[in-house]
């Protein structure tokens, strides 16, 4: 019994590996080709519009905080401190 039990947990340990092994051989990363005159031309020119769509993007100077109209600018006052005659016990100290 035990030497099946030991066979099951071996059977069950190396079927993921295998399933992993099985896979097709998939290149994520292609090597890397090197682009003809006319593509590197039309990439200058791609690169050059972009920097130029950039510079027409106007400064952002106003305040990005969308609840800056709801609170208010002041400062929150501390409440007042409240006097203690008797303490809470209600034995009082002579």
């Amino acid at each position: 019994m035990r030497m099946l039990s030991a066979a099951a947990v071996v059977v069950l340990l190396t079927v993921p590996a295998h399933a992993q092994m099985s896979t097709p051989n998939i290149n994520l990363m292609p090597e890397f080709q090197s682009k003809s005159p006319e593509e590197k031309e039309a990439d200058a020119i791609k690169d050059k519009a972009y920097k130029e769509s950039l510079r027409k993007i106007p400064d952002s100077k106003a305040s990005s905080d969308p609840w800056g109209t709801v609170r208010s600018t002041d400062t929150p006052k501390a409440a007042a401190p409240t006097k203690q005659s008797k303490s809470k016990t209600g034995t009082s100290s002579q």
